[in-house]
């Protein structure tokens, strides 16, 4: 029986979060299991996420929606300095966030966790989410750890290792022949009582679950708390969840005069997206494109990416698989291994210094979201 069925866990949620806003016009709205945007900018026309809302508090910055009583946070991830690859790309300092030494080995973890955590609060007995990589490795172990179930919606292409750890936590795998089936189906666990959707499941896309997101925010939190506020953040992007948490989260260091700037956030993506929309296309359309970037795929854009980018200043950067292997030989000749998304963070900081949009007197900050052991592309062909 699932633990949350079955007995109380003593889940503590931070006392200063009050409740839900919207991301573009402030409206409050109520903290429920349900992720459905905001309500008004949707009947405008803009689909738009939420985010939580704090108290704010006197000298005080790290603002995350639930206390580790269950001891499930991942974080403190090792902060990398590389002086070979400052010198290589020629700037001041290049830095690299590695995400892989996360207890399932991606960032994805940050994210599981606090959803674990809203699932239990809420008494729900299921996350149900969309995915066939890091996010379904992680958020099956996760809900296992915590006695709740997972279901997962998944391609047929599902890499066998990833088979084989959704099988070992005791999660469902269920198989879709197109995004659009497996959104469908998270949507109408959703609306099922004591299932939570961690993941995207409305179109147009707004992003993962509100409160699960505020996870990635630690990891500006851990940047600070080592001495790294750099310039420039690479973050490899799907639909922008990474991209807004560790923006959030500078944004708290700013807010409580911790920092004097905000890091400008570059998107890279694998073919254009929300390059598009910044160049004046609709933020709701589809932008399909092939890569193999595996966990940076996907068609759509999300207003959580779009305003990462332009709050800080910072914007889009495409990097083609062929620019992304060879960063990755790069990384690993420095020896760093890196999915190829996470390389292709370092090819786009290398295209941004030859466009003049990062000067040599700069740090840059990469995401290393997980490594090549986790990337069907380093061990199957392209």
């Amino acid at each position: 029986m699932n633990r949350a069925a079955s007995s109380p866990v003593a889940i503590r949620r931070n006392s200063l979060l009050t409740h839900l806003e919207c991301l573009r016009c402030g409206a409050a709205c109520a903290l429920t299991l349900e992720h459905a945007g905001c309500p008004a900018c949707a009947s405008a026309g803009v689909h738009v996420s939420l985010r939580p809302a704090y108290r704010k508090r006197a000298r005080h910055y790290c603002y995350l929606p639930y206390e580790d009583t269950l001891g499930l946070m991942p974080g403190n991830t090792p902060l990398l300095q590389s002086p070979p690859l400052a010198q290589a790309l020629n700037v001041a300092g290049l830095y690299i966030k590695d995400e892989s030494q996360n207890p399932t080995g991606s960032h994805k973890d940050r994210m599981s966790a606090l959803g674990v955590y809203q699932a239990l609060d809420f008494g729900a007995h299921t996350l149900v989410l969309a995915s066939s990589g890091n996010a379904a490795v992680s958020a099956a172990h996760y809900a296992h750890a915590a006695g709740l179930g997972c279901e997962v919606a998944t391609y047929q292409d599902m890499p066998a290792g990833y088979l084989a750890q959704l099988a070992a936590c005791g999660a469902t795998r269920l198989v879709f022949s197109d995004n659009a089936g497996r959104w469908r189906h998270v949507a109408r666990r959703a609306a099922e009582p004591g299932y939570f959707a961690l993941t995207n499941h409305h179109v147009p896309a707004l992003g993962s679950a509100p409160l699960a997101i505020e996870g990635y925010k630690a990891i500006a939190y851990e940047c600070h708390s080592s001495g790294c506020v750099p310039a420039h953040i690479m973050v490899p992007t799907a639909r922008g969840d990474l991209a807004w948490g560790i923006f959030a989260g500078f944004r708290d260091l700013l807010e409580a005069g911790e920092i004097g700037a905000l890091p400008k956030i570059w998107i890279v993506e694998p073919f254009a997206r929300l390059s598009r929309v910044l160049a004046g296309e609709s933020l709701h359309l589809n932008y399909p494109g092939h890569t193999a970037q595996f966990s940076t795929a996907g068609a759509t854009v999300t207003y959580l990416q779009w305003q990462a980018a332009m709050a800080t200043g910072g914007g889009a950067v495409v990097v083609t698989d062929d620019a992304a292997r060879r960063a990755r030989e790069l990384l690993g000749f420095h020896g760093i291994s890196a999915e190829l998304c996470a390389a292709a963070g370092l090819a786009g900081a290398q295209q941004l210094r030859l466009d003049k949009k990062i000067s040599a007197d700069e740090d840059v900050l990469l995401i290393l979201t997980a490594n090549a052991s986790r990337d069907p592309s380093a061990i199957q062909p392209d």
